[in-house]
């Protein structure tokens, strides 16, 4: 009777064991399964992987270890379009930034250009004024995106060339 009874008891503590371990189980993969978006998002957010627009308008992928840096060699100070408020009154306003370019050293522009963009610079200076001085501070803080897509645009007019993919801004203040 007493091995009937502790046989029992050892069924009752297995069933509750496996009711436990399941129920753990279905707790952990609800956490686990947000756990792993979470690190996705975050990897997604380091991609170390830079893109490039191709002739045909898509995208490509150039790897970091084939993109090259270059950096204007000055911050540079630029006059934003003047602010009129309600009174009519002009306020000016300036910019600072650190400009720097992503260059695909895999592109034949790339190697026609070698690694020295600064005969150019006073070129490519002159052209992130002109863009620059066509947004007033509102609409510069607003737009950075469309402020570096025109940049590269011009950017990749003055080279006659796409082997420079991407502009960034480093430190970029505004009054």
């Amino acid at each position: 009777m007493k091995k009937n009874l502790i046989s029992i008891i050892i069924l009752a503590l297995l069933i509750v064991n496996i009711v436990l371990t399941a129920v753990m189980m279905l707790s952990v993969t609800g956490a686990s399964k947000k756990t792993a978006a979470l690190v996705d998002n975050i990897a997604t957010a380091l991609n170390l992987e830079l893109t490039a627009q191709t002739d045909s308008g898509e995208r490509e992928v150039v790897p970091i270890e084939n993109t090259a840096t270059y950096s204007i060699s000055e911050k540079m100070t630029i006059p934003l379009k003047d602010s009129v408020d309600e009174e009519g009154n002009r306020t000016s306003h300036f910019c600072m930034a650190s400009i720097s370019f992503s260059i695909n050293m895999k592109n034949d522009g790339y190697k026609k250009f070698s690694e020295d963009l600064s005969p150019q610079e006073e070129r490519i200076k002159d052209m992130i004024n002109t863009v620059f001085a066509q947004y007033t501070l509102e609409e510069a803080k607003g737009n950075e995106e469309t402020l570096k897509a025109e940049i590269l645009e011009g950017v990749q007019k003055i080279y006659d060339s796409d082997f420079i993919f991407d502009v960034g801004f480093g430190s970029i203040l505004y009054q």
